[in-house]
C-alpha cells in the first residue's frame, strides 16, 4: 500500500512539473529593454562594458527567439522592444527604434522571427557604437521612466512582462535629483559616501533616516524586472550591497513581482543565467 501511494506521488509529482514546463513554453513573453547610455558604457572608463552590454541583449534575445521557436506559430503573442530616457540624440533613432521593436503572432512568417538575431545585432550595435563616437552620453532617467512610463510601456494583459534595465546600479540624472524625508531619487558613490552607507550596518542606518529610493504608489504585480550589470565602486566594500539594497527595496515597495539584481560579468558566464531566468528551467 504504502509502495502504491509513493508511486502514485511520484506520477503526480512528474505529471506536475511537465504541466509547468508545458506552461512555461506556451506563455506569451513581452520583453523590454531600458538602456543606460551614459559614460559608463566610454572605452575610456570600462574599456569594455559596451560590449558586455551588446553581449547581455544578444543572450536575452536569444532567449526570446528560442521561446517564440518552441511554440506553435498559433499560440504566438510575443514581442520585445528597446526603450530610452531621455531619447539619444542619434540620427533615425525612431526608425532604428522601429527595428528593435519585434512583434509575433498567428500570422507571423518564420522568416520574420530568424530575423530578430541579425536585425537586433545590428541595430543595437549601431546605437552604441554612434554614442560613443560622439562622445554623447545622454545618460539614462530610470527614475522618470518608472514615474511615467513602466505602466503603459512595458505591461500588457495575459503576457508574462519582463524589464531589462542595463545600468551600474547607479541612478542619476540632471532631470531628476529630488530628495524627500531621506528618500532620493538618486543614488551615486558621493552620494553613499555621505550618508556613511560604508560599513556592514548599513542597513540599520538605512532604516534609521529612512534611505532609500523615492517610489511611486505602484502595483507592479504583472511585471518582472532584471538590473543587469550592477558595477559598484571598489572604495567600498559594501558598495554593492548597499546598491542593491535600494533597487530590492525600491521594487518591493512597488509590488514588483520577481527581480533579479545581477552584478556584470562577462556575457559568456551570464548568458546561462539570463536564459534560465527568461525560460525559466
Amino acid at each position: 500500500m504504502k509502495r502504491k501511494l509513493l508511486s502514485l506521488l511520484l506520477i503526480f509529482l512528474i505529471a506536475s512539473t511537465f504541466a509547468e514546463r508545458i506552461k512555461a513554453q506556451n506563455q506569451s513573453l513581452n520583453i523590454s529593454f531600458l538602456l543606460d547610455l551614459s559614460d559608463r558604457i566610454a572605452p575610456k572608463k570600462n574599456p569594455d562594458f559596451f560590449q558586455r552590454d551588446l553581449g547581455y541583449i544578444k543572450s536575452i534575445e536569444t532567449a526570446f527567439v528560442n521561446h517564440v521557436k518552441g511554440k506553435k506559430i498559433m499560440l504566438l503573442n510575443d514581442q520585445m522592444q528597446v526603450f530610452f530616457d531621455p531619447i539619444p540624440k542619434i540620427p533615425n533613432i525612431d526608425y532604428l527604434s522601429q527595428l528593435l521593436k519585434v512583434s509575433f503572432n498567428s500570422k507571423t512568417n518564420k522568416k520574420d522571427i530568424l530575423s530578430v538575431d541579425n536585425v537586433y545585432t545590428q541595430t543595437s550595435s549601431k546605437i552604441y557604437l554612434h554614442t560613443i563616437k560622439e562622445n554623447n552620453y545622454v545618460g539614462s532617467d530610470i527614475w522618470k521612466f518608472f514615474k511615467n512610463n513602466v505602466q503603459n510601456y512595458c505591461i500588457k494583459d495575459k503576457q508574462r512582462n519582463i524589464l531589462v534595465i542595463l545600468t551600474d546600479g547607479y541612478m542619476y540624472h540632471k532631470n531628476s535629483k529630488f530628495l524627500d524625508k531621506g528618500k532620493s531619487s538618486y543614488i551615486t558613490p558621493a552620494f553613499i559616501q555621505s550618508k556613511k552607507l560604508i560599513s556592514s550596518d548599513y542597513r540599520a542606518i538605512m532604516k534609521k533616516n529612512n534611505l532609500g529610493f523615492i517610489s511611486f504608489p505602484y502595483n507592479l504585480k504583472d511585471l518582472e524586472i532584471i538590473v543587469l550589470g550592477i558595477n559598484p565602486s571598489k572604495q567600498n566594500p559594501y558598495e554593492e550591497d548597499v546598491i542593491k539594497q535600494y533597487w530590492a527595496d525600491w521594487f518591493t515597495a512597488m509590488k514588483v513581482k520577481k527581480f533579479h539584481l545581477i552584478s556584470t560579468d562577462l556575457p559568456a558566464n551570464l548568458s546561462p543565467v539570463l536564459q534560465k531566468i527568461i525560460s525559466e528551467k
